[in-house]
């Protein structure tokens, strides 16, 4: 029986991306828009860019009852990504193994999937927005709101900018940010985590007391059909100063505050906490890739756990440090850093078991065993546990970027693009030497120091 609500529509939710997270994503919020009629659509739109993917091979494993209802041509050759979730509700290429939820639409048209969507959540990898923002300029409400999935920020040698702003700016609407230690397969297990929600509500949105802007009545409208000059105007600073104008949401919808948020995020097994310091969110998502770097090395140095927990105290300051220096008009706060699950507790997961953090120690462990032969070798000695071949193999130890494109399947290990860029910010202001663990796993990457130069390097501290 559906929820008496005293608003005439709902939110419609859009999530653009279905790779592991944002798949994981979808599957989080489909659950609670079920669950919540009264605030939200129950449909959720997944955007998926398109491609085939064969079931021929696996026709076994989909033979259980769970798969009963699917149709048999299904496994006759390539099929389309998108047509198999439908069937399937699930998604075999990027989260096998993990029941969608019925209600989650998989979409290969991104502006269908983002038609008459009031809550837009951006989940790929980051050197695709400003392409589907192209795309989906002209394609959405003008009072549509956004939520950032993506960690990392775009870092140049003439400034910073969050994706969450890149997004605002290109498509003229408000975008927080949601990040945390979050794997994501853990988090489609229904494994307990928790998470940080960033969102700076505009004041016309957020009141649940104050009516917001009038709006024509009716079915949902769309861009082309709405008047303008009807809509409240309201200015949105991002943390770089500029302004965003944005268009109120209109009062047939319930308000888009923290409280929302929260409902529309926050799992039994997925707790959310919902917070204004977007900045800080964003930042941490991003520069804790380059700690885990350092953090990889000393662990495949084989110097222990003291080690990795002195690189996770420094460079937690060094984040806490990047962001008052350089974001000091956002209202940044060092609690974000030091208390939420996109500070602190990222920065342990990241330091632990992300994936820069194993690429680092897979290639400090190899540059390790390449310096103990060398040793071997120059004492006259010989190590004869080895073959030629093998010693051969050793001799040459890969760096981090060739094992990050191994891991990867030839993607760029995040954390290296982010190091290099954040460095060419700091020379270009004169700071490296204020950032010494920064400009380390910086000088490491480039082979400009070598790996075990790390305390020499940091000792600033």
């Amino acid at each position: 029986m559906a929820t008496l609500s005293p608003h005439e529509k709902r939110h419609k939710v859009t999530v653009l991306g279905s790779g592991n997270w944002g798949s994981t994503i979808a599957k989080v919020v489909a659950e609670n828009t079920a669950a919540h009629p009264e605030i939200f659509e129950r449909d959720v739109q997944m955007w998926v860019f398109e491609e085939e993917v064969s079931l021929e091979n696996s026709q076994s494993k989909y033979a259980s009852p769970k798969y009963k209802d699917a149709p048999p041509d299904l496994f006759d050759g390539p099929q389309k990504l998108t047509h198999v979730i439908n069937e399937l509700h699930e998604n075999i290429k990027y989260l096998p193994d993990i029941d969608l939820p019925h209600n989650i639409i998989a979409n290969p048209s991104v502006q269908d999937a983002v038609k008459d969507s009031t809550v837009l959540i951006f989940n790929l990898p980051h050197q695709f927005i400003n392409n589907l923002c192209n795309q989906l300029s002209g394609h959405i409400l003008p009072y549509a709101r956004g939520i950032s999935c993506i960690k990392g920020v775009n870092v140049t040698s003439s400034g910073i900018s969050l994706f969450s702003e890149s997004i605002g700016s290109k498509l003229g609407i408000y975008c927080g940010a949601l990040s945390g230690a979050n794997i994501a397969t853990e988090v489609a297990k229904g494994l307990f985590s928790e998470t940080t929600v960033a969102y700076d509500p505009p004041p016309k949105d957020s009141s649940r007391t104050v009516s917001r802007a009038e709006t024509p009545r009716g079915p949902s409208p769309h861009q082309s059909q709405i008047d303008l000059t009807a809509l409240t105007v309201t200015d949105k600073k991002t943390s770089a100063g500029g302004k965003i104008k944005l268009r109120a949401l209109p009062s047939e919808y319930p308000p888009l505050d923290h409280e929302t948020l929260h409902t529309l995020f926050h799992r039994h097994y997925f707790h959310v906490h919902v917070v204004s310091d977007v900045t800080a969110v964003s930042l941490s998502g991003a520069l804790k890739n380059v700690i885990a770097l350092g953090a990889g090395i000393v662990s495949g140095l084989g110097w222990g756990d003291n080690a990795k927990a002195a690189i996770m105290r420094i460079g937690l300051l060094e984040m806490v440090k990047f962001g008052h220096a350089f974001f000091p008009e956002s209202g940044i706060r060092t609690e974000t850093f030091t208390e939420e699950s996109a500070g602190v507790a990222d920065l342990i997961t990241s330091c632990s078991s992300g994936r820069n953090f194993r690429c680092a120690r897979i290639a400090a462990e190899e540059q390790k065993a390449a310096d103990d032969l060398s040793k071997i070798e120059k004492q006259g000695e010989n190590a004869n546990n080895l073959s030629d071949e093998e010693k051969k193999k050793v001799r040459t130890p890969r760096s981090i970027d060739e094992v990050g494109e191994e891991q990867l399947n030839g993607q760029i290990l995040q954390g290296l693009g982010t190091a290099r860029e954040v460095n060419s910010f700091l020379k270009a202001r004169g700071k490296e030497s204020e950032y010494p663990l920064m400009t380390a796993v910086y000088k490491i990457i480039q082979k400009e120091a070598k790996m075990q130069d790390i305390p020499d390097m940091i000792q600033i501290h």
